[in-house]
């Protein structure tokens, strides 16, 4: 075996123990990541620097999502991008009888990919190519979960994943660092009793969970315009 091919199975390894599946998903996984590899020469799914550490930089980072959301079945993944969370959550689900993950994305190459995806999977779900805002309020039925990784301020997030936690929705944003300022800067704009939960994977990463949004009332300034 390669020092390469030692390495990604050493990755693999650490993210399965801290994110055990089925040896079906796993091998669901494995195909998404083939496919991802492929894609990768021609279409930038994931920073370069990331692709040596895919099983727990990405998969292991989007699997924790499970466990807060042990009864979710719909779901609703805002700028899948590359398919984190959202295609991992559709691979771990595809056992699960009536689940479905909704992927939105505004790109069309990472919307092909993303068909692709689920196509070489068999996990459950469909792609939306549009933009998020024209999308989030025109789901039919209800959603369970609403999630989104490394897509935009948490303050805009907030305003994407609104009319879904409005209908019962519970709300799950994968954040770094900056997730402190992030939530004062949210504070202004909203309402929340945001929970914080530390990332599985380690490093400084944290999971932003809510249940419940308010929007605060907008007042004019001085100077007529609003805040």
């Amino acid at each position: 075996m390669s020092a390469d091919a030692k390495a990604v199975a050493t990755d693999k390894a650490s993210a399965l123990a801290l994110t055990p599946v089925s040896r079906e998903t796993e091998a669901r996984l494995d195909r998404y990541l083939d496919l991802l590899k492929q894609w990768q020469a021609k279409t930038n799914l994931v920073a370069p620097s990331t692709l040596p550490q895919l099983w727990t930089r990405h998969i292991a980072d989007s699997l924790q999502l499970l466990s807060l959301a042990p009864t979710a079945k719909i779901w609703v993944d805002l700028g899948s991008g590359g398919g984190f969370p959202g295609v991992v959550l559709a691979c771990a689900l595809a056992e699960t009888s009536g689940a479905s993950v909704h992927l939105v994305e505004r790109n069309a190459k990472k919307a092909a990919f993303l068909r692709e995806a689920l196509r070489v999977t068999g996990a459950p779900g469909m792609v939306h190519l549009a933009e998020i805002g024209h999308t989030v309020d025109r789901f039919a039925g209800s959603v369970d979960c609403v999630t989104a990784r490394a897509l935009a301020p948490l303050h805009q997030l907030i305003g994407f994943a609104e009319p879904l936690v409005q209908k019962g929705a519970k709300a799950l944003f994968l954040k770094g660092q900056d997730v402190e300022a992030e939530l004062t800067e949210a504070t202004r704009y909203w309402k929340i009793e945001p929970k914080l939960i530390s990332s599985r994977t380690g490093g400084q990463g944290w999971i932003v969970e809510l249940d419940r949004i308010e929007r605060r009332e907008v007042s004019p300034t001085a100077d007529g315009n609003r805040r």
